[in-house]
């Protein structure tokens, strides 16, 4: 009768096998062979806890029999009592020494335990036993994984491979490996094989879109994790990883949707809703992203990242000192976290505090995201501790040309310490700025540089001469327009009949806050009145600008014909006005001493501060600031106001 039933129960008819083994252990109760096969089709119809039972009952029977304790072992393991599974491995081990499958079973538990080292030295065991188990290599990988050795988990794979080239499984984490090694052409290439093999394997679906992720192949990784989830809707980590790709290809709204049925899936899941909060500070939800990363924080205490980006919110919102402390929970859980000193160094220097913040802008150097490379000149860099009678400084740009524009004022104090001064700019500059007061020697980034003893970047200057907003070198005007070029525009424009009022509404469309800081010119338009002639002072349109522009044949644009900002310069010198959002111009227009109308977003670069309409860099620059975010119209109200008026005390006094 057994044999009948183990016949039935190899040939996979588990009903037929079951009647028959309970059918004997009627007639023979102490069967503990059948009380044993009885426990196994338990466990293949996953009835793990009838299982543990039944299989007990065998071993009470007979309890030296070595495949009884690996299959109650299997049974326990897949309860989650896995001290218990492993203890049942051991004892089978113990019985039978040579017990491959046993050392190998239980390595899968020490390893679901936590115990990756343990484990590993199990799957030692199996292999010296059984050098051609397959199972034993691929299950060495996953630990080698988790101790973070992906070079040797990737050969224990390709081991299982070459025993098994049909094993999906092990393609799929040889795929994770090769990820890990960041080698994600042939990670993709290894979850490819493995789909091959099994077209149904959600997981690899699942790591191929992470895969394509990293080559930056978005919209193919946003299609392998909508397969993975085809396949297995529950799988959170694949919505988690959906709203991510979608991130970086900018739908913000999808990813907020991917993140949200993540977390209902799995409503512990920090990185989700960290990831969700990034998605909504770009949807200027920012109360909704500190939501979401104090959801993070409470789930994951030690989530730097969340207190990084909660403080960016926090700052968005102007809500400056919760935002320094969040910076400083960051970087008190990860001191070298160059980011959060980076933008803590941002909200001290928007807050006014000069000192503290010029002292935290030295991380920019270290912040990965700022894209900037410090210069290793052999020459000593100067802070301000070197006296500089007789020494020859070397100032260069580092920033956009509106950072050099405002920071190069410092040349002339540099100089008054007695140091022979050259001044290395951006080449568009390099016209205007060769004059300055102060400077030796100008020359254009990239070019040979002359002898020098010590450097400094431009923007390290207000460190070096510990400026705070009491003693900024503030002067009407250090900038001046070169003659010829002045003359020239002056011919070009002709005489003038009216007011001239520069524009210039948008800048760089690289510039990281361009949508807060730029608006269309078609929103501009209807708020200049009549009176006035209106020049635009830009270089380069955008092409929806374009088309406004040239409706408008009121307003003079110059395009191309601007060659550097020596050009710009003298346009702006001819100019009653210049009225620029927050954009190199605005400083050109400011250094020249041109009275300038600085078009401000809600939350203005640090540079602005806050709270005021007037700038302690620039005497005469006047800020009009947005009301709320994204409030253009407030803005355009307050330029048409004062255009008005300007225009009424003319004509009252022509």
């Amino acid at each position: 009768m057994f044999q009948q039933a183990l016949a039935w129960h190899q040939q996979g008819q588990l009903a037929q096998a079951q009647a028959i083994y309970q059918d004997l252990l009627k007639r023979q109760p102490r069967h503990f062979d059948a009380w044993h096969m009885l426990g196994v089709i338990a466990y293949q119809t996953k009835q793990y806890d009838k299982a543990v039972e039944l299989i007990g009952r065998a071993i009470e029977l007979n309890p030296k029999m070595a495949g009884f304790y690996s299959n109650r072992g299997l049974a326990l393991k897949e309860l989650g009592q896995l001290e218990a599974a492993v203890k049942s491995f051991e004892q089978a081990i113990a019985l039978k020494p040579d017990y491959a499958e046993a050392y190998s079973n239980c390595g899968i538990a020490q390893k679901e335990l936590g115990q990756a080292r343990a484990a590993l030295a199990s799957y030692d065991r199996a292999l010296a036993l059984k050098p051609d188990f397959v199972e034993a290599y691929y299950n060495r990988g996953l630990a080698l994984q988790e101790l973070q050795q992906p070079q040797a988990a990737l050969e224990n794979f390709n081991q299982a491979i070459s025993r098994r080239p049909h094993y999906a499984q092990a393609y799929s984490n040889r795929g994770i490996a090769l990820k890990q090694l960041r080698q994600p052409d042939a990670a993709l290439q290894s979850f490819n094989q493995a789909l091959a093999l099994k077209p149904d394997f959600a997981e690899a679906y699942y790591n191929r879109g992470v895969a394509l992720q990293e080559l930056q192949q978005l919209e193919a990784a946003v299609a392998s994790f909508n397969q993975a989830l085809a396949l297995k809707p529950d799988y959170a980590e694949a919505y988690s990883n959906r709203g991510m790709a979608l991130q970086e290809l900018r739908q913000w709204d999808a990813a907020v949707a991917s993140f949200n049925q993540a977390l209902t899936l799995k409503p512990d899941y920090a990185e989700a809703y960290y990831n969700r909060g990034i998605a909504l500070q770009e949807l200027s939800q920012f109360d909704a992203a500190i939501e979401s990363f104090n959801r993070a924080l409470s789930l994951q205490p030690d989530y730097a990242e969340a207190y990084y980006n909660r403080g960016i919110a926090l700052q968005e919102l102007r809500q400056l000192d919760a935002a320094v402390a969040s910076y400083d929970r960051a970087i008190a859980i990860q001191p070298d976290f160059a980011q959060a000193y980076w933008n803590k160094a941002l909200t001290l220097l928007l807050s006014g505090n000069l000192a503290a913040g010029w002292d935290l802008y030295e991380w920019r150097w270290r912040n990965a995201k700022t894209e900037l490379v410090p210069r290793n000149f052999p020459q000593p860099l100067w802070l301000g501790q070197q006296p500089l009678v007789g020494k020859t400084l070397l100032l260069h740009s580092e920033q956009g040309l509106g950072d050099t524009i405002q920071f190069c004022r410092y040349a002339t104090l540099a100089a008054e310490l007695g140091a022979r001064v050259i001044l290395e700019v951006q080449a568009p500059l390099l016209g205007l700025l060769k004059d300055l007061a102060g400077v030796s020697c100008a020359v254009a980034k990239g070019s040979p540089l002359p002898d020098f003893d010590y450097h400094c970047p431009l923007l390290s200057l207000p460190l070096a001469f510990k400026t705070h907003l009491n003693s900024i070198p503030c002067w009407p005007s250090y900038l001046s327009a070169a003659a010829p070029k002045a003359t020239y525009w002056a011919q070009r424009l002709g005489t003038k009949t009216q007011p001239r009022v520069g524009l210039v509404w948008s800048g760089s469309g690289v510039h990281k806050n361009d949508l807060q800081r730029s608006l269309p010119l078609a929103e501009l338009l209807p708020w200049l009145p009549a009176g006035y002639q209106y020049l635009s002072l830009q270089k380069e349109l955008r092409e929806i600008d374009l088309a406004t522009l040239q409706s408008q044949a009121a307003i003079l644009h110059f395009g191309a014909e601007l060659e550097d900002f020596s050009d710009t310069a003298a346009l702006c010198e001819l100019m009653d006005l210049v009225i620029s959002v927050d954009t190199s111009v605005a400083h050109l227009s400011g250094a020249l001493g041109r009275p300038t109308w600085v078009l401000l977003p809600f939350n203005p670069d640090w540079r602005w501060l806050l709270d005021r309409n007037d700038s302690p860099w620039y005497p005469g620059v006047k800020l009009i600031r947005q009301a709320g975010r994204g409030d253009w119209a407030s803005v355009c109200a307050e330029i048409n106001g004062d255009l008005l008026r300007q225009l009424k005390q003319v004509s009252a006094h022509p």
